[in-house]
């Protein structure tokens, strides 16, 4: 009797022969370029470094597309928005030490956000691994450990023959719901070592599917089918399942109005008669879901952002699917149910039998009615039509890109994102400098379409550098950065609070005359013309920037009432 176990492929005569003579002039950094291509990879993100050169000069031996930006968060946050735009895992190329410690801050961001990036950086020779402190250049005693609470997964190669395995295996870790970022570190040595290992060709690195118990979803359909006043808060996790067709099914068999999550924006369509929009910095939403007598969560922790700032208590049964385990039941008491959204809801779908409630839609009307009439009290027209003209310039269907900026804080409420997977901002971490240069990977990505970063003038100095890259690489990228002459954000956080502002004025160059010395157009517009020069920008084949001065403020927030 054979058992599958027993199973093994035998190579042909050939792919024997290939093995035993592999061809000259082979390094440790080839089996790395050749263990992502073997898993399926098309482009690497990175910057080289001393200690990485060995990976670097294997490039040149391999078809790898390489996209090299000009600071290594940068070449992160692309990495990041490549992930998210193609659901793949994002191969990041990085030096040691210095080199590998300026990409933390993309690195949180991708596991806040569940973007799955591949890091892989060199590493000290391998006699002073151990934290001997031998004192090699950009030696750390225990480089690893400065990643380990940030990402999903870390793993040291030592070996030129540990090298396949352990990428294969950060692969699946990466792609295993729910995605994230991983770590690879590779010693110096290790890289530029001739190697007499054979060419490395397909591997298997499928990630494990997670499924929900049935004997959860059973109980979970039956408390939607009973229900009177179900609602459901949609986040991130729908989006990245690729799940937004059947979250619409379910909604409308139940006849339930759906929220999104700032990090499931377009997991619902924006105009659908039991869309609540996004609205969650507003008491109104807040009272809507804390109402419903049965709450679905998917794909959400309901952390600060998506609770009010944690001033949301439900008083109904709360239902959570959530693939990160860690998450479940972390803020709210629920029927906790540990799976990937796509198969979650599929489950529900095939239970769930179909709820009558000709109430629901004008419950959704009479809710974004009061939310309208807030912001209308607060004279905010400027801000309304900035936003409203940013959405009539972009084409459906093209990715937007969002920093840290009040323009990005309205839009995480107020913007139609037209589709899912289409916009995106650093709201998972929170740091500056995300938008250019996660708009550049989803360009790489995705060349056929127009993509947008928006910045304020603070986050822009963090990514100016880019602008060569962009260039460089001609990607069809349209950066409109709102110029405040500061950290508009914090200058009113901290006037509202204390009186006045400090540490939030900023000396910044002239935009258009700075894009313009990397070859990059530009044009500085006003609100009345935003949508006729952004609209132009976007329709240019390469980089182009569109600079708005103006002085945006926040809607009043509601958890502080």
């Amino acid at each position: 009797m054979t058992h599958d176990h027993d199973l093994v492929l035998r190579p042909t005569a050939a792919q024997t022969e290939a093995a035993l003579t592999p061809p000259p002039g082979r390094n440790g950094g080839d089996l790395v370029v050749e263990t992502l291509a073997g898993l399926g990879a098309t482009t690497v993100f990175g910057l080289p470094g001393q200690h990485a050169l060995g990976m670097f000069d294997a490039l040149r031996r391999s078809d790898l597309r390489y996209v090299g930006l000009r600071v290594e968060n940068n070449a992160g946050f692309a990495a990041d928005a490549y992930g998210r735009i193609t659901g793949e895992a994002a191969p990041l190329l990085l030096s040691t030490g210095p080199g590998a410690l300026t990409s933390l801050a993309a690195l949180q961001e991708a596991a806040s956000a569940s973007a799955p990036v591949l890091a892989i950086s060199s590493q000290i020779p391998t006699a002073g691994l151990g934290g001997g402190r031998h004192g090699y250049l950009h030696e750390l005693p225990d480089q690893a450990a400065s990643f380990r609470g940030v990402v999903k997964s870390v793993h040291t190669v030592r070996t030129q023959s540990q090298i396949p395995s352990a990428i294969a295996e950060a692969w699946r870790s990466a792609l295993t719901v729910p995605h994230g970022p991983v770590w690879v570190e590779i010693p110096q040595d290790v890289l530029l070592a001739e190697t007499t290992l054979p060419v490395v060709t397909a591997l298997d690195a499928s990630p494990d599917a997670l499924v929900p118990r049935p004997e959860l979803t059973a109980v979970a359909a039956e408390l939607l089918a009973t229900a009177s006043r179900p609602a459901i808060i949609a986040g991130g996790g729908v989006v990245r399942a690729d799940a937004s067709g059947k979250l619409l099914a379910l909604a409308e068999r139940l006849n339930a109005p759906v929220v999104t999550t700032f990090g499931g924006k377009g997991a619902f369509p924006w105009e659908h008669p039991l869309s609540l929009r996004s609205w969650l910095e507003d008491r109104h939403t807040t009272d809507f879901l804390e109402d419903a007598d049965v709450l679905l969560v998917v794909g959400s922790g309901l952390g600060e952002l998506s609770s009010n700032y944690h001033t949301f208590a439900p008083r109904g049964r709360v239902i959570q699917i959530e693939a990160d385990l860690g998450k479940l039941e972390s803020n709210h008491p629920a029927l906790g149910i540990h799976a990937d959204a796509r198969p979650a809801l599929q489950a529900l779908l095939e239970t769930v039998p179909e709820r009558a409630d000709e109430t629901a839609p004008e419950r959704v009307r009479t809710l974004l009615s009061r939310v309208e009439e807030r912001i209308a009290a607060q004279e905010l027209t400027l801000e309304q039509e900035v936003l409203a003209s940013v959405r009539r310039a972009l084409p459906a269907g093209s990715p937007s890109f969002w920093d840290m900026t009040i323009l990005a804080y309205w839009a995480w409420s107020a913007f139609d994102p037209r589709g899912a997977n289409t916009m995106h901002s650093a709201q998972g971490a929170g740091g500056l400098g995300y938008g250019f240069p996660a708009a550049l990977g989803a360009a790489v990505a995705d060349p056929t379409r127009p993509v947008l970063a928006v910045s304020g003038d603070g986050g822009a100095l963090y990514s100016i550098a880019e602008l060569a890259t962009a260039r460089q690489y001609d990607l069809k990228v349209t950066w409109l950065i709102v110029d405040d002459g500061g950290y508009g954000i914090l200058r009113e956080y901290m006037t509202d609070a204390f009186g006045e502002a400090t540490a939030t004025e900023l000396t910044r160059p002239d935009y258009v005359a700075l894009a313009e010395s990397f070859g990059v157009p530009a044009v500085r517009t006003t609100p009345e013309s935003l949508e006729t020069d952004l609209a132009e920008a976007l329709a240019e084949p390469g980089p182009s920037v569109v600079v708005l001065p103006a002085l945006l403020r926040m809607f009043a927030p509601t958890h502080l009432d």
